[in-house]
């Protein structure tokens, strides 16, 4: 679950975000919305304890941020939260099945090739595990990609603008199997995107979404 109270984060510059109040239940979808600047990036760093706020509290997955440090966070991240991210970062000069092995590592936790198997045939790419992902399609690549960020069983699957630069059969290809992913492994989902047809594509595929609209005064809503 995702809770926060009175959550702010102040930049180097002196500029300070205020985000609205959440409270996104354990299994639970959010979609986070927003213009490009509004703190949609910044709110997903704060939810993975990438940042810490300057005020107010959150609690994610039942661990109050704030409360760890440093290498104790950093393992609370990997075993807690699965992340997408715009740029998928996977490394070109290892194969799928050693860019995935990095997760073990970053957790701390003994390499399991069968949960790595595991993952992969579940997003239907068991066969690409010793390409490279310059030998990857755009899409090959974001389920290798999501395939990494679920392998810990992560209680918070949070996606930054997955459908970016993606087809509209394409896009709705995605958020279904995000919504899938999520709901089979019960975790509570964030998808951060300026794209309008996530949010059409979400109607039918989870109910009870909420909607989180950075940059505005009527902030937190349910989908509809």
């Amino acid at each position: 679950m995702i809770q926060s109270g009175g959550l702010q984060f102040a930049y180097a510059k002196g500029a300070r975000l205020h985000f609205p109040d959440v409270d996104v239940p354990q299994g639970g979808v959010l979609l986070l919305g927003g213009p490009s600047g509004s703190g949609k990036s910044t709110w997903l760093a704060l939810v993975a304890g990438l940042v810490a706020p300057s005020a107010g509290s959150l609690r994610v997955a039942g661990q109050l941020l704030g409360a760890l440090g440093g290498l104790k966070t950093d393992a609370w991240r990997a075993q807690t939260i699965g992340f997408l991210p715009q740029k998928l970062h996977l490394s070109a000069a290892l194969t799928v099945q050693r860019n995935l092995e990095l997760a073990f590592w970053a957790a701390g936790v003994a390499q399991d090739p069968a949960r790595i198997r595991t993952a992969l045939d579940a997003l239907g790419v068991a066969d690409l595990a010793q390409r490279y992902p310059t030998q990857l399609s755009g899409g090959q690549a974001q389920r290798v990609a999501l395939a990494r960020a679920v392998l810990m069983r992560p209680r918070v699957l949070l996606a930054d603008e997955p459908t970016a630069s993606l087809d509209d059969h394409n896009a709705a290809d995605a958020v279904q199997l995000l919504c899938t992913t999520a709901h089979r492994l019960g975790a509570s989902l964030v998808i951060a995107t300026h794209d309008s047809r996530v949010g059409h594509a979400l109607q039918g595929l989870s109910s009870g979404v909420q909607r989180l609209v950075l940059g505005r005064i009527a902030a937190s809503e349910v989908a509809p």
